[in-house]
């Protein structure tokens, strides 16, 4: 996992970030894949009364979320793996977030469906991505950094995974110098009512 010095490089206002891709006041949210808690506090912040889920399969960054977010009752900690987490929520949410590692993903759709399920009618899904850049042209404290070439998807290969699980494909939107963020909305109802 990156250092704060690492992820300030890449995301140097990652306020910015959760505005851009649409996070709001009210909201309840996941960070998928939450790693340090570098988004999950702010996201704490920005939605208020919203809730967070914050699930990792790392305890020892999921233990750093949880000291970052300390001041805000509104975390909700899950430790395990992505898609079992998913399941295991039982609950509806606005918008699931994920961010730098959607690409090592071995079932990408199968997980875009787990999401789904968990998503609200009106909800969002973001995965954000490196660009599909060559690694030795993303520079990050003077060496390269981020995932090799070829595990980096273009937004039309996010699409093409993501969609086949009741998903359409909303905007992309840059959210900093070496990545974008493919914004999804559910195309069919949620195939699990939630409450």
């Amino acid at each position: 996992m990156p250092d704060p010095d690492w992820w300030h490089t890449l995301w140097p206002d990652p306020a910015s970030v959760l505005a851009a891709v649409g996070i709001t006041a009210g909201m309840d949210v996941v960070d998928l894949c939450c790693g340090d808690g570098y988004f999950t506090r702010l996201m704490c912040e920005r939605v208020q009364s919203g809730k967070v889920w914050a699930l990792d399969l790392d305890r020892d960054l999921l233990d750093q979320t949880v000291q970052a977010c300390a001041a805000y009752p509104n975390l909700h900690p899950v430790f395990g793996d992505a898609l079992q987490s998913l399941d295991q929520l039982h609950i509806a949410v606005d918008f699931v977030f994920m961010a730098n590692t959607f690409h090592g993903v071995a079932d990408k759709t199968g997980l875009s469906t787990a999401v789904r399920k968990v998503l609200r009618q009106g909800g969002r899904f973001a995965v954000i991505n490196w660009h599909r850049r060559p690694r030795e042209e993303t520079i990050v404290l003077g060496q390269p950094r981020g995932p090799d070439t070829e595990l980096r998807m273009r937004p039309a290969e996010v699409r093409q995974a993501v969609e086949p699980a009741g998903f359409q494909f909303e905007k992309t939107v840059d959210v900093g110098p070496y990545h974008y963020a493919a914004i999804f909305m559910p195309s069919t109802p949620n195939p699990v009512r939630k409450t």
